[in-house]
């Protein structure tokens, strides 16, 4: 799978907001450090959704390994780099430690320990994909393009920045909607079927299924479940332009569909 970063959709409101939405891949131990940029929205692939099996082939197959073997030192920060000879000996602890959590989950699975468990052991080996939504990326890539970020998330954030630098966002008007991953063959549809396509495959990020399979009926389906399940969050990237450059929840000059959603939900709740 390896480090990567492309732009789904890049639009930009009258007002001159623009809303970006990517798809990333990089490795699951730096996931947390990605999350605390409370100005994404985000929906990421789920540990717990994917059968083990996939999971123990993906690690064998594409194991994660550190970009950098620095030597340890105060701080957060790694120091010089080790000694070729040194960094192989950490590499081969690395894949032993790999091998050694793919075993313990073998062992678990035959007693039918859940994969929303023993997928866990394998998290630090994995990597991750995420959908990202958002008008503010300044202090993110400040951050995470610094030579004192952790490398692993330096190298996702600078093909970020790359991406979204080599994109031209296209100009919608007021009232028009940011819709990811809705095809062109798709525009024909009526908008609120188009705004509910777009959320299920957000959405399926989680289950990596989302990417070339596609189906109207099943992305309804999954969009009206997560309404009544209230698992909002897929909602936020799908967004209707605004006619000011104000904040609507964390996107700046949009309005995210999650809104509508929640003041129905409100309006529901005083009748």
């Amino acid at each position: 799978m390896g480090f990567d970063a492309r732009v789904l959709l890049d639009s930009q409101s009258p007002a001159g907001v623009r809303l970006t939405t990517l798809q990333v891949t990089f490795p699951r131990f730096v996931l947390s450090e990605f999350n605390t940029h409370r100005t994404f929205s985000r929906n990421s692939a789920s540990s717990r959704a994917i059968p083990t099996s996939k999971l123990l082939e993906r690690v064998l197959n594409d194991p994660v390994l550190p970009v950098e073997w620095g030597r340890n030192q105060q701080g957060m920060s790694a120091g010089e780099e080790l000694t070729h000879e040194d960094a192989d000996r950490a590499k081969a602890v690395w894949l032993a430690a790999m091998h050694d959590a793919i075993a313990r989950v073998k062992e678990m699975q035959h007693f039918r320990v859940h994969k929303q468990i023993i997928n866990r052991l394998l998290e630090p080996f994995m990597w991750h994909t995420v959908i990202v939504t958002a008008t503010e990326w300044e202090n993110f890539f400040e951050l995470r393009c610094s030579p004192n970020a952790q490398p692993e998330i330096r190298v996702a954030a600078e093909l970020m920045r790359e991406a979204m630098r080599e994109s031209a966002p296209v100009t919608i008007a007021n009232g028009d909607w940011h819709l990811p991953l809705v095809q062109s063959d798709e525009q024909t549809l009526d908008i609120e079927t188009r705004k509910k396509i777009s959320a299920a495959r957000c959405a399926r990020v989680s289950y990596l299924t989302h990417d070339g399979k596609r189906d109207v009926e099943k992305d309804i389906e999954l969009c009206e479940r997560l309404r009544t399940d209230r698992h909002l969050s897929p909602f936020e990237h799908v967004a209707m332009a605004a006619a000011d450059t104000g904040f609507h929840a964390n996107f700046r000059g949009w309005v995210q569909m999650r809104a509508e959603i929640e003041t129905a939900g409100s309006l529901a709740g005083t009748r």
